[in-house]
């Protein structure tokens, strides 16, 4: 069986669930513990010995009960629960090195296989840059791609709102069936009506500040390319601009007057390089470009099968010292880890998943780790 099959069993939906329910199972790690168990179930069994291995205490284990009262919550509501995958899995989403191994959605699911194109800005839009995200919406929208945003107020609203007829995907911080902020209640039940509504989150959660910066790299990360219209220099729409060109995706922007406090965050993005937009058929050309070619994401060093070969215990023990020594509290590259300590890839990427089970080791995007507190 492949370790990602195209389609879960019920069985395997339900280990896959408690695997990513449990204690200090980000995506990143729950990819690897795939990776290194081949299945959710000897990934679980493995959890505590790892844990411990890693010098921390017990782990707590999500238990079989509580994922099935998810499932079946999600199936009372009418709420799709997709593994990363399966059909209705967003392609470019599933390149990337954290990926939501579960997404939970309401609404027309095959949108979310459609080539995808984000637009995201500031909740205090001006007239002029709702009015110019609308027409610009409507534009990439009828040239085939589903728009995508995060149902926030002002500039993510009117692009739901304009993208309706062609189709959008609003990603959600909180469960997929809450409804923030409630001034979007209509805008919610049109979108759920005829679009498609997307979270990582288990239903029933209220969206808190942490869950923000989680939801704006599934934004990024469904899309082949994001525009900002209007955003200041410390927005929310800044930090999904940075995740998508960490995740070799293509960064429009709106340019403003410098005398505008919203303009100043994408005019700061065209300084850096990203593509200045005036028109829709700006981002379609450079967009449709793109698509003329297969398109291949970059597969970080630690993604590769590496635990293909049984590891030397020994060898895993060696490089517990090594790892903790060379480790601190500023983010490193798993490759430079991995030359520092002259070790394989399999064995240091072992050491590595024991101390984030411990919750010892924390992931930064660009495939880096840092320590947490000490060893």
């Amino acid at each position: 069986m492949d370790k990602i099959p195209n389609q879960l069993s019920n069985a395997e939906r339900l280990d896959w669930l408690r695997l990513i329910r449990s204690e200090n199972v980000g995506p990143i790690t729950f990819h690897r513990l795939i990776e290194r168990f081949g299945t959710a179930a000897r990934a679980l069994d493995a959890l505590p010995d790892l844990a411990k291995k890693g010098g921390g205490k017990r782990i707590r284990i999500a238990a079989k009960a509580a994922a099935e009262e998810e499932l079946a919550v999600a199936a009372d509501m009418g709420l799709t629960i997709i593994a990363k995958g399966e059909d209705n899995y967003p392609p470019m989403l599933a390149h990337t090195e954290d990926a939501p191994p579960l997404l939970t959605a309401f609404g027309h699911l095959p949108l979310l296989r459609k080539k995808a194109f984000a637009l995201v800005g500031a909740r205090n839009a001006s007239l002029n840059g709702l009015r110019l995200a609308e027409k610009l919406t409507s534009g990439v929208g009828s040239a085939g791609f589903l728009i995508v945003s995060g149902l926030a107020r002002g500039i993510d609203a009117a692009a739901h709102e304009s993208a309706l007829d062609t189709g959008t995907a609003a990603v959600v911080a909180g469960g997929a069936d809450i409804i923030y902020p409630k001034e979007n209640t209509e805008l919610y039940g049109r979108i759920k009506e005829r679009g498609v509504i997307v979270s990582e989150m288990p239903a029933g959660t209220e969206p808190k500040a942490r869950h923000f910066p989680r939801r704006n790299r599934i934004i990024s990360g469904i899309s082949r390319g994001i525009l900002v219209v209007e955003a200041t220099q410390k927005s929310g729409s800044l930090i999904t601009a940075r995740f998508a060109a960490e995740q070799n995706r293509e960064v429009f922007a709106v340019p403003g007057s410098p005398l505008d406090p919203r303009a100043q965050g994408a005019n700061a993005l065209i300084k850096q390089g990203a593509h200045l937009v005036q028109t829709a058929e700006d981002i379609v050309e450079i967009l449709s470009g793109l698509f003329q070619h297969q398109l291949k994401e970059p597969q970080p060093i630690e993604n590769i099968d590496v635990y293909s070969t049984e590891l030397d215990e020994s060898e895993i023990e060696s490089a517990r010292n090594q790892v903790r020594k060379l480790l601190g509290p500023t983010p490193i590259a798993v490759d430079e880890l991995i030359r520092r300590c002259q070790m394989s890839l399999a064995v240091v990427a072992t050491v590595l998943l024991e101390l984030e089970l411990a919750g010892r080791l924390e992931r930064h995007p660009g495939n880096q780790v840092s320590l947490l507190g000490e060893i």
